[in-house]
């Protein structure tokens, strides 16, 4: 007599909710865990260099962790160092969530500082309270124009963006130089590359506390918020992700494919202009400076900050704490080569491995993530 089949067993409800807990668990800690141990083997190599130097990597990485972090005057510092990496940093993650890949932070930077310099001068003897908002909008309107521009040449005319970004950086950068070669030089006899001290009605006030930290460091956790709530909150912010995730299938379902292209690197350019913005009215000169080449001024935080957005998992909230890592990697490498008398190259070179290292994890924690999402993380 045969023995009949027993029927397939039906899932457990619990069981299956379960395993959905544990991904949802798994999934931001994979996020965290890939680029922390990218960090940490960029700093391992970097130990062989300072080994290979005679240096003692310990002290230098002490050295390293006190002169980011080791007291509230090397924490602000560390924030001011951060704020245009966060900016950048939230801007990129609304660009590439879009399926666009912004690489003109540098130049977009330039634009806003252009334009809000322009109406502090235009505009010198509006009060504080109007003309710090007035100047950081205008900030935000310069880098969002020279964002839409190679948005509109990827969607009505098919220019890869990357090339159009990069060759943004390099118009934004020659525009700056022209301009503080004549237009908007310090009249004196010396001619330097700046222009004249701008409105104090446009500086940006200190916080308290008694450090070199400002408005700047409130405006960046803002924008972070704001990016968040515009990605994951809002109608405009479905569309966004929809068209990045399958631009064919949402034209399809009647998205504006096209529209939200030129959305999105407008978003991410505001994002690099405001950084652009606080660069002029919170630094100590409170003048845009161009002496020294337009690198000088944006202290690379165009290119820095993508570093900072991959990091940070795309997630605009997340740049925060990445940007205050790399942040203090900045700040520190002062005191790392201080205190170990190591050449300045080497703190480039280090900064570059650790670039290098949490690139190169971002395709292996999007395959763990995807890995975790079909549920071989949770067991099923």
């Amino acid at each position: 007599m045969t023995a009949l089949a027993s029927p397939p067993r039906s899932p457990d409800p619990s069981e299956a909710a379960e395993h959905a807990g544990i991904r949802r668990l798994l999934r931001p800690l994979v996020g965290l865990v890939v680029p922390v141990s990218a960090v940490i083997a960029a700093l391992a190599v970097g130990a062989i260099m300072l080994l290979a130097l005679g240096a003692n990597p310990l002290s230098g990485y002490k050295a390293l962790f006190v002169g980011g972090f080791g007291s509230w005057d090397n924490l602000a510092d560390t924030a001011i160092k951060a704020m245009p990496l966060m900016l950048v940093g939230v801007g990129i993650s609304i660009a590439f969530r879009t399926g666009v890949i912004n690489i003109g932070g540098e130049g977009q930077i330039i634009a806003g500082a252009i334009l809000s310099t322009v109406v502090a001068i235009g505009l010198p003897d509006v009060p504080r309270p109007v003309l710090v908002p007035l100047v950081l909008l205008a900030g935000a309107v310069g880098g969002g124009i020279w964002g839409a521009i190679p948005g509109a040449l990827k969607a009505y005319a098919g220019v890869n963006e990357i090339l159009s970004t990069i060759m943004m950086n390099i118009v934004a950068a020659q525009f700056l130089s022209f301009l503080l070669q004549d237009l908007l030089i310090e009249e004196g006899a010396i001619r330097i590359q700046q222009t004249e001290r701008l409105s104090e009605n446009a500086d940006l006030p200190l916080l308290p506390g008694g450090t070199r930290l400002h408005l700047g460091f409130l405006i960046a956790i803002l924008v972070a918020v704001l990016g968040y709530f515009l990605l994951f909150r809002s109608s405009l912010g479905v569309r966004l992700r929809a068209v990045g995730h399958n631009p064919d299938a949402s034209r399809y379902a009647g998205m504006a494919v096209k529209k939200s292209i030129v959305q999105a690197l407008a978003f991410s350019g505001a994002c690099a202009g405001v950084a652009g913005a606080i660069l002029v009215f919170g630094s100590e000169s409170h003048r845009l400076i161009g002496e020294g080449g337009a690198a000088g001024f944006t202290q690379n935080a165009g290119f820095n900050g993508i570093v900072t957005a991959l990091f940070g998992g795309l997630h605009p909230l997340a740049t925060v704490p990445a940007s205050f890592l790399f942040g203090g990697l900045l700040t520190g490498g002062i005191e790392l080569q201080r205190e170990l008398q190591v050449p300045a190259a080497l703190i480039v070179a280090l900064n570059g491995v650790v670039v290098v290292f949490v690139v190169a994890s971002f395709r292996l924690r999007g395959r763990l993530q995807s890995w975790v999402d079909a549920g071989r993380g949770g067991g099923a």
